[in-house]
């Protein structure tokens, strides 16, 4: 028995160069309407991670004030006595140790009374990060 197909080829199937010339034009149409969206969404995000990081931070401190009547000495501080579990990471350095302590105005009220951001950028409403 001989199969009908034994002997027939199969054409290839090929795009030529103006399709695919085309179809790079619509995806980089397309990425050039969504990476804009993309990477302010990003930034948002990032700027609401910072204000809930500081939110936390210094309800933190101002628990540790009430408990014990003085700020703590050190961040590392907040997270021994449980108050914190850990140190919250800066979104925009990407590092727990990059914040910048503010100390209160009595020296023997503690070390740490308020806590602000290293980044150097400003937000979107055009204020910067470390007057937060």
């Amino acid at each position: 028995m001989q199969n009908g197909n034994a002997g027939a080829t199969t054409p290839l199937m090929g795009f030529s160069l103006i399709e695919l010339l085309v179809s790079l034009a619509i995806l980089a149409t397309i990425l050039s309407l969504a990476a804009p969206r993309y990477f302010s969404s990003v930034d948002k995000a990032k700027e609401a991670v910072l204000r809930e990081n500081l939110y936390v931070m210094r309800d933190a401190i101002e628990k540790h004030f009430s408990d014990n009547g003085k700020y703590p000495a050190a961040l590392s501080e907040l997270v021994t006595k449980k108050y914190l579990r850990s140190i919250p990471l800066d979104p925009f350095t990407e590092s727990a140790n990059s914040w910048i302590t503010i100390p209160p105005e009595n020296a023997a009220l503690g070390a740490i009374m308020d806590v602000r951001s290293s980044a150097p950028n400003q937000g979107r409403d055009g204020t910067w990060f470390k007057d937060w």
